[in-house]
């Protein structure tokens, strides 16, 4: 409730016109019984035409006032929870924003996407069936039971009596349903997990003819959710059932007792009409609180889900929130002292004993075996994970003193499976500079190598890009992925086995266009092929997490057998092909 309160208050305005206007809507609908009763009672005495007349006129009006408050309450009752929506979704996107690359671990990607869809969707349809349904219920009780008490205390105790036990049982029915929900939504995470899973994973799953396999996973998932379900569903039948017995039961005393009554000539005609009247409104009302009240339980755990998220203390956290001053005619761009790194749930260090400089028109490249740490070395750089000791210096200051947006626009980062979003290839290359001409991004397209291929589109520069950039191939999408990175023009570019997809001669051309390109800043390339950092100023070998050969291409022929080693089997595997 804490939640659905702070998302509330900012609109607190909406929140009273919407009580106000509900409030009119049940004294105006409950003011129309009495009329009714009354204008039967008046016909029955054979009172003056006229009197009847006002009492109709009174009555339509009261329906009329009725009518506009419960139009304008549903208008505002739905504006109200479209705002808090909106910003739930907002909070929630801009918190999964400031999440380390680790903290997603925590969540799951699939879990954070049904939280700020499906978990929000079900707290709005909750909030707005809370209010329309649920909040007028205490006012129509009080003014149901009230308004029968006046016209009879024996039929007051009865429309008393059966709310009361209707209550009861609905209370039980609720609280035995509330795990039911709980385990829908964990449920509905592992059915969302498996179904994305299953769709980005499609051609795999092909590949390797495992359709079977993945059906039967597909429909446990399926048949554990739906069999809950009807568990659920089953508890929202029994109220219903046993809701629809009780007004039976309501009439039939009412009329029983209504016969006694209207001979003793203590009770009139028009009376049973109301007394019905009141006992149905106040019943109707109990029956939709009911079936709100029966999905609180899983709208308060996704509110738990979405509290979970938004209160979540990153990993990632900036010390600082205003930009540094930074020395920008440095020769050292970044700067690694004494770096040692290992993940929070390892025993051993990732990387150990890390220090080397990247300076400002020079080339560093790190390359190792699989697994030897290289895009550990990356994220550490981008500030994706925080050294465990050393530091590292971005011209000069710790980037733990700076917000990582001000990192983060120093740098621009290609890794190694391109992402590109939907849109078209000029949205995408200016995401990192909403300012770009057409001439700058068709500059950085020639130096990227993918300026022909660019060209050869119908739609040029406008042409449609998928999700993901699936109408393009692997090349294709790392070219258009480095030319992205130039337009931003940043101090640092690293690249993250970014030409792994090119062939030889596109790669050696792209590497002489970049070094024109990249004069005023540093570059790293983390690569596994020896032919693209060959010309590197500066070469890091890694193995095992540890730097064991740092040199230019020649120094490290000669010094460091593990390059040797990674240089002759390329080699060797280049001569056989």
């Amino acid at each position: 409730m804490k939640l659905i309160l702070r998302f509330l208050k900012p609109h607190w305005k909406m929140c009273l016109l919407t009580v106000f206007l509900l409030f009119v809507d049940v004294v105006g609908a409950l003011a129309i019984p009495a009329f009714a009763a009354e204008l039967m009672n008046e016909a029955e005495r054979g009172v003056e035409f006229n009197t009847l007349v006002i009492t109709a006129v009174l009555m339509g009006v009261a329906a009329l006032i009725a009518g506009a408050a419960s139009i304008g309450s549903v208008f505002a009752a739905a504006d109200l929870t479209a705002r808090v929506g909106a910003d739930m979704r907002d909070a929630l996107y801009k918190k999964s924003l400031e999440l380390a690359v680790s903290d997603f671990r925590t969540f799951g990607t699939a879990s954070v996407t049904t939280r700020t869809v499906s978990d929000i969707t079900n707290i709005q349809t909750t909030l707005i069936n809370t209010i329309m349904l649920v909040l007028p219920v205490p006012l129509v009780f009080i003014l149901s039971i009230v308004m029968a008490f006046i016209l009879d205390w024996a039929m007051g105790l009865i429309l008393l009596g059966i709310l009361i036990i209707i209550m009861i049982i609905a209370v039980f029915i609720i609280k035995s349903s509330s795990p039911l929900f709980r385990k829908l939504q964990k449920l509905l995470d592992k059915m969302s997990s498996v179904l994305l899973e299953n769709i980005t994973g499609v051609r795999v799953v092909r590949a390797f003819n495992n359709e079977e396999r993945e059906e039967r996973r597909m429909d446990d998932a399926f048949s554990g959710y739906a069999s809950t379900s009807i568990k659920a569903n089953r508890r929202f039948a029994l109220l219903d059932g046993i809701s629809f017995f009780a007004i039976n039961i309501l009439i039939i005393l009412v009329y029983a007792l209504s016969g006694f009554r209207i001979s003793a000539g203590l009770f009139e005609v028009g009376d049973i009409t109301a007394i019905i009247e009141y006992a149905m409104f106040a019943l109707f009302y109990l029956m939709m609180a009911q079936m709100v009240i029966l999905t609180l339980p899983r709208a308060l755990e996704c509110c738990e889900r979405i509290r979970s998220v938004l209160d979540f203390s990153p990993t990632i956290a900036d010390n600082v929130e205003s930009p540094v001053q930074l020395d920008e005619r440095s020769g050292n761009v970044l700067k690694f002292e004494r770096v040692a790194f290992r993940f929070a749930d390892a025993d051993e260090y990732t990387l150990r004993k890390l220090n080397f400089a990247c300076r400002r028109g020079q080339t560093t490249a790190i390359i190792g075996g699989t697994g030897s740490g290289k895009s550990t070395v990356a994220s550490l750089m981008l500030r994706f994970n925080d050294v465990t000791e050393g530091r590292v210096l971005l011209n000069g200051v710790d980037i733990r003193r700076m917000p990582q947006y001000q990192l983060r626009d120093n740098i621009a980062y290609v890794q190694q499976r391109a992402w590109l979003f939907s849109g078209t290839i000029a949205e995408n290359l200016r995401y990192g500079n909403e300012n770009a001409t057409d001439e700058e991004l068709w500059h950085a397209l020639e130096v990227a190598q993918a300026a022909d291929f660019v060209k050869k589109l119908p739609e040029g520069l406008n042409s449609f890009v998928a999700q993901g950039g699936t109408n393009f191939s692997g090349g294709q999408k790392q070219r258009l992925s480095i030319a992205r990175a130039l337009v931003k023009k940043p101090q640092l570019y690293i690249f993250d086995d970014s030409f792994s997809a090119l062939d030889f001669k596109t790669d050696a051309a792209l590497r002489h266009a970049l070094a024109y390109e990249t004069q005023d800043a540093a570059v790293v390339i983390i690569a596994q092929r020896v032919s693209t950092i060959r010309h590197a100023e500066q070469i890091i070998v890694l193995n095992e997490g540890e730097p064991v050969g740092v040199g230019t291409h020649e120094e490290l022929m000669e010094n460091c057998s593990v390059y040797r080693e990674i240089y002759k089997s390329q080699t060797k595997e280049e001569d056989e092909q």
